[in-house]
């Protein structure tokens, strides 16, 4: 094999008194785990649980990406900089932050919340009177419960100035909802609007 005198990985070949020595050495493992990286990971896991129940509507309203980007890749992105509170001992989810859609499509815009009977109903502005906002523009309403449990409606932006709509859940009262969003895509899946965090308070 001729003389070995090179080292790769963690390999060291010599040539000792005429003779070709292999030699390994020992790989200086660096497991960093301090307090910044545990919240990193611990963030990442988070947003990434969080894809699991809104995803079939996020790929729905996160629209003409670059063709590298997948619509969970860009809610990871978007979500791990702008929807995690770090404020505490570990990281937690800031839903008011966290984005389900992106666009730049006219959302409706909330007049009221209320909870009866396991019906969630939201009456909105459907600003319908806006440039490039359309009647036949689709309102959904997506709703998770602190079990986990997820609803939704959808319907029509509409010709009228305001809108309701209702979701209908199963034994749901107002404390068992953990987060409520709004978001309009238009008829033909094209564009879409910003996600609304939905305050409920009654």
């Amino acid at each position: 094999m001729g003389e070995m005198r090179k080292s790769f990985a963690n390999v060291n070949t010599y040539v000792h008194k005429g003779q070709n020595v292999v030699s390994a050495k020992a790989f200086n493992r660096k497991d960093k785990n301090t307090d910044a990286q545990k919240a990193q990971r611990a963030s990442f896991k988070l947003i990434s649980d969080a894809w699991a129940w809104p995803g079939c509507f996020a790929e729905g309203g996160l629209l003409n990406l670059p063709q590298s980007q997948s619509p969970h890749n860009v809610f990871m992105s978007l979500n791990l900089s702008g929807a995690i509170n770090n404020s505490g001992e570990m990281p937690v989810i800031d839903y008011p932050k966290l984005q389900i859609t992106r666009g730049s499509l006219t959302p409706v815009e909330v007049i009221s919340t209320s909870v009866d009977a396991s019906v969630l109903t939201v009456n909105y502005h459907s600003q319908v009177d806006y440039p490039q906002v359309d009647a036949t523009d689709v309102v959904t309403v997506l709703v998770k419960t602190l079990r986990g449990a997820v609803y939704f409606n959808r319907q029509a932006r509409g010709e009228a100035f305001e809108g309701k709509i209702l979701v209908q859940m199963r034994n749901v009262v107002l404390a068992d909802i953990e987060c409520v969003y709004l978001f309009v895509i238009t008829a033909d899946g094209k564009k879409a609007s910003n996600s609304v965090y939905v305050e409920v308070n009654s």
